[in-house]
């Protein structure tokens, strides 16, 4: 096991000497590592937010409702690894990688792949901050390489997450479209309220804007996948009456606006601030992803939201909400290397429950998966 590195930072980020990260990452499985990798010409990624998937050691962290003296225990433990083993495996084409959020450690991922034996996740990676009860991860059946974990600070704190980012090579071989580049995100939540936690959102994103420009800058035709519980909607502009700079914002006038730049006609050249794009991305609906309301320069990702995706992932106040992305570059659209084919929600049992809505987790019983339906993204290599 070796242990992952944190990039230098600046501005809104950490550098390694001031934040240390409890990681664990580059974990085989024994008796999988030894094993090639296969030869791919499509592969399945699924992203989840498993909901608060403790393990059944308490060290403290833990939320109330899992600890021994709310009676969770080693047994409930190993009966919702069992539960969830059993929905993926049931899965009509199981996912070859799953980016998780909400797991307690490494151990989780570590017991979660070995009930998945038959699945074959060798590889295995975890990211979590110290004294935070949660962290995120990714099962793999093709080696993880260039693992990396980015803190976010906003005012001298730590978001509660960091960004996992990994590579993975389906096809076998670097290189000639072989690569894709993986960022598993889990982005503050809205408790406390929309409008004050937004900052911090908009510091992940930044993150996220600075490495996909830092890889663009040396591997251009590298796909980039951003993936996670971003706990922002996709239409989070339009949610909130068009009024705020969101983390994630449409290409649309009114937002480009708002962002400070102003409205273009096609064809033309938009004016922009001195500092453009600084912390939110352009989500938009064209393959490949191109603006048409903000200026060249301005990075632009695919989401299947409104297209292959439909309702939404998690069920919260009467509606549903599309907190739960897969974000996508351009590189995924060239008709090289590894291409887009589609995206679905799984919406179906055990994942969901009889009306449809997902089926939360309840710890006291042992009943449910999680209150997040996961989102599968399927990739063919281009002939």
């Amino acid at each position: 096991m070796k242990k992952l590195t944190v990039n230098g930072t600046s501005a809104l980020f950490l550098s390694a000497a001031a934040l240390v990260l409890a990681l664990s990452g580059g974990c085989e499985i024994a008796g999988e590592a030894e094993k090639p990798a296969e030869k791919n010409d499509s592969i399945v990624i699924m992203t989840w937010n498993a909901q608060a998937l403790f393990d059944g050691t308490e060290t403290g962290n833990e939320y109330d409702e899992y600890r021994e003296s709310a009676l969770w225990s080693k047994e409930k433990y190993t009966g919702r690894l069992s539960a969830i083993a059993k929905a993926v495996d049931g899965m009509e084409r199981g996912p070859d990688v799953i980016a998780i959020q909400e797991v307690e450690s490494a151990d989780v991922l570590t017991d979660l792949a070995a009930r998945l034996s038959a699945r074959g996740y060798g590889w295995t990676h975890f990211a979590g901050l110290p004294g935070m009860s949660l962290g995120l991860g990714i099962l793999s059946r093709f080696p993880l390489t260039g693992t990396k974990a980015h803190a976010v600070m906003v005012d001298g704190d730590a978001a509660p997450r960091p960004m996992l980012e990994a590579r993975i090579t389906p096809g076998g071989s670097a290189g000639n479209g072989g690569d894709i580049a993986l960022f598993v995100c889990h982005w503050k939540s809205k408790l406390g309220g929309e409008d004050a936690t937004e900052s911090v959102r908009r510091a992940s994103a930044r993150i996220v804007l600075r490495r996909i420009r830092e890889l663009a800058g040396t591997e251009p035709e590298l796909p980039v996948i951003i993936m996670g519980d971003l706990n922002e909607n996709h239409d989070e502009f339009y949610r909130r009456g068009g009024a705020v700079i969101s983390a994630l914002l449409p290409d649309d006038p009114r937002s480009a606006e708002l962002a400070g730049f102003y409205h273009m006609a096609e064809g033309e050249d938009g004016l922009a601030p001195d500092e453009p794009q600084k912390d939110f991305i352009v989500l938009c609906k064209s393959k490949p992803p191109a603006a048409r309301y903000f200026p060249d320069q301005v990075l632009t990702l695919y989401s299947p939201w409104s297209h292959e995706l439909r309702n939404g992932s998690y069920y919260y106040k009467n509606a549903w909400e599309t907190i739960d992305h897969f974000l996508l570059t351009a590189p995924l659209f060239d008709g090289t290397g590894w291409e887009f084919e589609h995206c679905t929600v799984v919406d179906t049992a055990p994942f969901t429950t009889a009306a449809g809505f997902p089926s939360a987790y309840n710890p006291r019983t042992g009943s449910g998966l999680s209150d997040h339906l996961p989102l599968l993204l399927f990739l063919k290599m281009a002939r």
